[in-house]
C-alpha cells in the first residue's frame, strides 16, 4: 500500500502563482488561428481574438503569459508589430515551418489580448539579432508614462497610458537558436543590454536572463558569477519530456506501455535538474535572491501525420495530464528557487491546453490538470511525506505516485495525487494529524480508459474532470482509491 504523511503544521513556502504560467510563440498555429482571428473573422471574436479561447482561458485564472518566443524572440523585430495593419513589415518565419508573417499581431495585440484574459506579460527581448537599442526603446514605446519619442509613437498607434511590465526576459536560449553564444559571451552581454532596460515612473521590470538547456550546468554557474544580481531577478530552465531521443521523440497517440513509463521517467528528471541547477545558485546567492524560471517545459512529441513539421502540432493525452501534474509536484517542492514555469505552448503548439480547427475547440487533458491545480496558487506548500510502490516495464521503473499539498489562506488544505500506473488501481492511505471524522471533503478526478485516452473535435468529452469519492476518512487517516492513469484534487476543511 501506498502511504502519504502530511503535517500541516509545517509549512515549507508560498505556491508562487506564476508556477501556473504559459508560453505563445508565433509558431504554427499558436497565435494565427488559435488566439488571433482578425476583427474580421467568421468565428467569433472580440476585436479579433477568438472569443472561444478567451472564455476558456480566463477559467484557468491564468498568471502569466510569455511571448514572443522563444527561437522566434531572437529574429523579432518590435517595429515590425505596431502601427497600421497594411504598413507592417511581412517576414518569413525561418525557425518555424518557413511562412510568412504578416505581423497583424504585435505588442499591442499581445498587451490588449493579456488584459482580456486577466494575465501578466512577460515579455522575451531580441538579444541574438537586435540592437541594444531596439530593445531600450521597446522597454520605453510600452513603459514609459510621460513625453519622449517612444511614448509619443505608442500614443500616435492608439495607446495613451503605458501597459504595466513586470517581466523582461533579456534573449533567448542563446546557447542555441538564440545566437550559439558561449555562457561567458552571453554573460557579458546581458550585463550591456539588461542595463538599458529600464525602470520608467513607478514600474519596475524583473530582468530574466537566459539560462541553460538541461543538464549545462557550466552556464548557471557562468551566469551566476558573472552576472550581478541587481542585474538579474530569474535566471531560466528549458526542458522537455519526450520519449526516446531527440531525433524520435516517440508518437503522441498509439504508444506502448515502455514509452509511458519513459515519458514519465523523463519528467521525473525535473526535480534532479532543478536540485542541481539549484545547489549551484545557492553557491553565489545562498539568501535565493534570483529566482529560476522554467519558461519552456512540457511534452515533445513527433507531430501528427499530415501536418507541417514546422508546426509542431500534437495530440494531448491522459499521460500529457500526469505529465504536467508530475511537473507541478515538483515545482511545489522547489517553490523556495522556482518562482515562475511557463508550459510550452498555450494553443496548438507541443502541450497545448486548447487545441482548435477552423470554428472548433477542445479544451485537452492537460488544460483540466491546469484547472485542478489553479487551487495551489499562493497556498502554503505543506510538508508531504510519500511512501509509494514502484512499477516497472522493460526495465523503466518509475514510482507509481506522485503527490502534492499546500494550505490555503482559509485553512483549506488541497491535496493532489497522481497514479502513474497504466494497469491498475493504487490504494493510498494518507495520514493527517488535524483531520476530523467530521471533515468536509470534496474531490475532482481526471483519468483515461486507454493509455492515449484523449479528446478529439468529435468527441472532445473523452477526458473530462468528474467528481470524485472514492475515499474514506477517519481520524487522523484518509483511505483514497485511485484508478489507473488518474489525477485527484481533494479539498479538506475539518
Amino acid at each position: 500500500m501506498n502511504k502519504i504523511k502530511i503535517d500541516q503544521k509545517i509549512t515549507k513556502g508560498q505556491i508562487d502563482k506564476n508556477i501556473y504560467g504559459h508560453f505563445a510563440e508565433h509558431l504554427g498555429r499558436c497565435i494565427y488561428e488559435g488566439i488571433w482571428v482578425g476583427p474580421d473573422s467568421d468565428i467569433p471574436n472580440v476585436e479579433g481574438y477568438r472569443k472561444d479561447v478567451i472564455d476558456a482561458l480566463k477559467d484557468l485564472d491564468i498568471p502569466v503569459l510569455r511571448w514572443p518566443g522563444g527561437c522566434f524572440a531572437d529574429e523579432y523585430h518590435w517595429r515590425d508589430g505596431i502601427g497600421p495593419y497594411e504598413n507592417r513589415k511581412r517576414m518569413v518565419n525561418t525557425h518555424w515551418g518557413g511562412v510568412v508573417e504578416n505581423n497583424h499581431f504585435g505588442t499591442h495585440e499581445f498587451m490588449r489580448f493579456c488584459e482580456l484574459i486577466d494575465t501578466e506579460p512577460y515579455i522575451c527581448g531580441n538579444v541574438g539579432s537586435g540592437t541594444v537599442q531596439e530593445m531600450s526603446e521597446w522597454v520605453e514605446y510600452m513603459t514609459f508614462d510621460g513625453e519622449s519619442p517612444m511614448a509619443k509613437e505608442r500614443e500616435e498607434n492608439g495607446r495613451e497610458k503605458p501597459w504595466p511590465l513586470t517581466y523582461f526576459g533579456v534573449g533567448n536560449e542563446n546557447w542555441g537558436c538564440g545566437g550559439n553564444m558561449r555562457p561567458e559571451y552571453y554573460a557579458d552581454l546581458y550585463r550591456r543590454y539588461a542595463t538599458y532596460v529600464r525602470n520608467y515612473g513607478e514600474n519596475r521590470i524583473r530582468k530574466i536572463a537566459g539560462g541553460p538547456n538541461i543538464d549545462d550546468y557550466h552556464w548557471t554557474e557562468v551566469c551566476m558569477k558573472n552576472i550581478p544580481k541587481q542585474l538579474m531577478w530569474g535566471l531560466s530552465l528549458h526542458y522537455y519530456s519526450f520519449t526516446r531521443c531527440w531525433e524520435d521523440k516517440g508518437e503522441a497517440l498509439g504508444f506502448m506501455e515502455k514509452e509511458w513509463h519513459e515519458v514519465m521517467a523523463n519528467t521525473l528528471r525535473m526535480d534532479e535538474l532543478i536540485t542541481k541547477h539549484t545547489n549551484i545558485m545557492d553557491v553565489y546567492d545562498p539568501g535565493k535572491s534570483v529566482a529560476l524560471i522554467v519558461d519552456e517545459w512540457g511534452t515533445w512529441y513527433n507531430v501528427e501525420p499530415g501536418t507541417n513539421p514546422g508546426f509542431l502540432y500534437q495530440q494531448n493525452t491522459i499521460r500529457d495530464a500526469l505529465v504536467a501534474a508530475v511537473n507541478f509536484n515538483i515545482f511545489h517542492d522547489h517553490c523556495d528557487r522556482v518562482k515562475m514555469t511557463n508550459i510550452a505552448q498555450m494553443i496548438n503548439v507541443l502541450q497545448a491546453v486548447i487545441l482548435t480547427e477552423r470554428e472548433k475547440m477542445i479544451l485537452t487533458p492537460t488544460y483540466h490538470v491546469f484547472n485542478m491545480y489553479k487551487v495551489h496558487q499562493e497556498a502554503q506548500h505543506i510538508h508531504l511525506e510519500l511512501d509509494t510502490e514502484t512499477i516497472e516495464c522493460d526495465g523503466v521503473k518509475i514510482p507509481a505516485i506522485s503527490a502534492t499539498a499546500t494550505v490555503n489562506a482559509e485553512g483549506v488544505t488541497h491535496l493532489s495525487i497522481c497514479n502513474l500506473d497504466t494497469a491498475s488501481a493504487q490504494t493510498m492511505s494518507c495520514l493527517m494529524a488535524d483531520l476530523t471524522a467530521d471533515a468536509k471533503i470534496a474531490g475532482t478526478i481526471i483519468a483515461g480508459n486507454a493509455r492515449d485516452a484523449h479528446n478529439s473535435f468529435d468527441n472532445p468529452e473523452v477526458v473530462a474532470p468528474a467528481p470524485f469519492d472514492a475515499f474514506k476518512a477517519a481520524d487522523g487517516c484518509l483511505s483514497i482509491e485511485l484508478p489507473p492513469m488518474s489525477v485527484v484534487t481533494l479539498s479538506i476543511a475539518n
